[in-house]
C-alpha cells in the first residue's frame, strides 16, 4: 500500500535530519558494507537533485553535535516521508542515531508590501501621476519583483554554496513581550526593519524561512546558505540588535555545516 498523495496549497516541505554515526555498530559494517552504503546514499541523492523539489542534500556536521545532516524537498508530504524512510534504509540497521529533526513547509510572509501599498509609495512618496509613463513602467518592476520573491519563498532553488547554516527559533509570548498581542500594524512595521537587515547580506547569505507552526516544536526554521561562516556569524549578531529579535525571539540549537556529496562526506568522515 502506498502512501497517500498530501500537498499543501502552495509550497513544499521542508525536512532537516541530523544523524550520528554508531561508531562501534559502523567498525562492524566492514569495507563492502560502508561502500554500498555510499553508494545507495549516492543514488538516492542523484535522484533527488532538483533544483527545487524533490532534493535531498548531504552535509558533514562542524562542532560535534551530529555527523551526518540531511536537507530535504519535496512538494508532497508522503514524498518526503518516504525520501527519509529511503534515506535511513541506506545505512546497516542500528548505525545512525537521529540527534535532531526539522518539518517545515515554505510559506508566504504575511507582511509582504501588496501591490496596494506599492501603488500608494509611488503616489504618495515619489509624486507620480498613475497614468504616467513612469508610474506604469515602476509598477511593472514592483510586480515582477513581487512575483519573483513569492516564487522563491514558495518553490525555492538554493544556492549550492559550500556553508549551511540552520536553526529554529520562535516569537517570544512573554506577558510584556508577547509577540501575538502585537496589531498587525506594529509587527508589520517590525518586520519590515527585519527584512532591510537580512538584503543588506544579498550575494553573502542565501536565507530560506521557512514555517512550522503546528508541525514542530517551534515556528520557523532558518536555513542560511553562504561561502564562509563569518557571513553567518554577521547576519546573525546584526539581526540581534534589532527589535524584532532583541525584543522577541527565541531561539533553539544553531548548527554549521559544510556541503559535501555522498563520497566527499565517506572520506571527511572515515566511514
Amino acid at each position: 500500500m502506498s502512501v497517500p498523495t498530501i500537498k499543501l496549497n502552495q509550497g513544499i516541505h521542508v525536512m532537516h535530519l541530523l544523524y550520528r554515526v554508531d561508531r562501534v555498530r559502523w567498525s562492524q559494517v566492514g569495507a563492502a558494507g560502508s561502500a554500498e552504503a555510499r553508494t545507495k546514499l549516492a543514488a538516492l541523492c542523484a535522484a533527488n537533485a532538483n533544483a527545487s523539489q524533490p532534493r535531498l542534500t548531504s552535509y558533514a556536521n562542524v562542532s560535534g553535535k551530529a555527523d551526518l545532516v540531511f536537507m530535504l524537498q519535496a512538494a508532497e508530504l508522503g514524498q518526503v516521508a518516504q525520501m527519509h524512510r529511503d534515506l535511513e534504509a541506506c545505512f546497516p540497521a542500528g548505525t545512525l542515531e537521529r540527534v535532531f529533526s526539522y518539518l517545515s513547509v515554505t510559506e508566504l510572509s504575511e507582511y509582504m508590501p501588496t501591490e496596494e501599498e506599492s501603488r500608494q509609495a509611488l503616489i504618495e512618496q515619489e509624486k507620480l501621476a498613475p497614468e504616467s509613463e513612469a508610474f506604469q513602467t515602476r509598477m511593472a518592476e514592483s510586480n515582477k519583483r513581487r512575483a519573483d520573491y513569492e516564487k522563491y519563498r514558495l518553490y525555492p532553488e538554493m544556492p549550492d554554496w559550500e556553508v549551511m547554516g540552520f536553526y529554529p527559533m520562535s516569537k517570544r509570548r512573554a506577558a510584556a513581550d508577547n509577540w501575538y498581542m502585537l496589531d498587525f500594524a506594529t509587527r508589520k512595521k517590525l518586520m519590515g526593519g527585519h527584512a532591510r537587515v537580512g538584503r543588506k547580506y544579498a550575494g553573502r547569505v542565501s536565507q530560506l524561512i521557512t514555517g512550522s507552526t503546528g508541525l514542530d516544536d517551534w515556528e520557523w526554521g532558518v536555513t542560511l546558505m553562504a561561502h564562509q561562516v563569518d557571513a553567518l556569524k554577521e547576519i546573525v549578531y546584526e539581526m540581534r540588535f534589532d527589535e524584532v529579535t532583541a525584543r522577541y525571539g527565541e531561539f533553539g540549537p544553531f548548527y554549521i555545516n559544510m556541503r559535501l556529496a555522498p563520497a566527499a562526506l565517506w572520506e571527511h568522515l572515515g566511514l
